[in-house]
């Protein structure tokens, strides 16, 4: 490794290759010498990459499909490749869905790829984020997050009964508790963990809903409903405000810091889901 390659500042942002990813990806590239971007469409991620190309920072892209642990695993690796640090690791990628849908691993998809898959890779990369710190893990999650009292602990997986705002809104929930449980762990390793909203976006996060894609494409939605680039101003402001250097476990909504959801200070609460977490992902190969 090159004096020039352990100087240089990454960054890295899931669900990169469109929607708020794709314009987190444009703020963050005049703050940082390589900026990488994942997603699970190597199509939109090459377009990604040549949309990025006049930036200021050197565009590495990366595929993975966070319905696998497995892919998730292997993703982990090629970014420890390439990549000899981390300073920024913005967990932004997201689904959402009308009905049930299984992981390529047989969980729920919603809880797999908000939670399960950022929590894997977050963990598997603590040693390129203790490497670049001070370093920063930026948890996207969503005001929805407030609807919720508790972790759906005896049905994590909603086999029982299945309503996707409501498994959505559970795993942008654990998205704020495994955030804070994140900074209590890793507190003196010079690594941060804040969760955010970005607030509510036109995004391709609806694609699955023809009725809520219609809205957030319409007339009315463009006065409503965020543009995207909006959408990404929180994540940038994170990601790189100077005065949050050292700043943790704490929740932001437009570019503010704020009260999240009291339920996610609950210490057990963030202890007990990083266990059933790492349980989970263990049991797949």
């Amino acid at each position: 490794m090159t004096a020039d390659a352990r100087a240089a500042r990454y960054a890295l942002i899931t669900g990169g290759s469109s929607g708020i990813g794709l314009e987190t990806a444009r703020g963050l590239a005049s703050h940082f010498d390589v900026v990488g971007i994942v997603a699970r469409n190597p199509g939109r991620l090459r377009d990604a990459a040549k949309d990025l190309a006049s930036t200021e920072a050197r565009i590495a892209t990366f595929q993975a499909d966070f319905s696998s642990l497995a892919d998730v695993r292997r993703l982990a690796g090629d970014i420890k490749e390439k990549f000899p640090a981390l300073s920024v690791l913005v967990n932004n990628a997201g689904v959402w869905h009308k009905n049930r849908a299984p992981s390529k691993d047989g969980y729920e998809e919603t809880f797999a790829v908000n939670h399960l898959a950022h929590f894997l890779l977050t963990t598997e990369l603590k040693d390129l984020l203790v490497a670049g710190a001070p370093s920063r893990v930026i948890n996207v999650s969503s005001s929805m997050h407030r609807r919720l009292e508790s972790m759906n602990w005896d049905d994590l997986m909603f086999e029982k009964e299945w309503r996707g705002f409501r498994a959505y809104s559970h795993s942008k929930f654990a998205n704020v508790l495994f955030s804070n449980e994140l900074a209590r762990r890793w507190k003196g390793l010079g690594v941060t963990s804040n969760s955010l909203n970005p607030g509510n976006v036109r995004s391709r996060i609806t694609r699955n809903n023809a009725l809520l894609n219609l809205v957030h494409r319409s007339p009315i939605a463009r006065i409503l409903v965020l543009s995207e680039a909006d959408g990404a101003k929180t994540s940038i402001h994170v990601a790189t405000a100077p005065d949050l250097e050292g700043t943790t476990g704490c929740y932001f909504d437009k570019s503010k810091e704020v009260k999240a959801n009291p339920a996610c200070d609950d210490e057990a609460a963030g202890k007990r889901l990083w266990e059933v977490s790492q349980q989970l992902v263990e049991a797949v190969s």
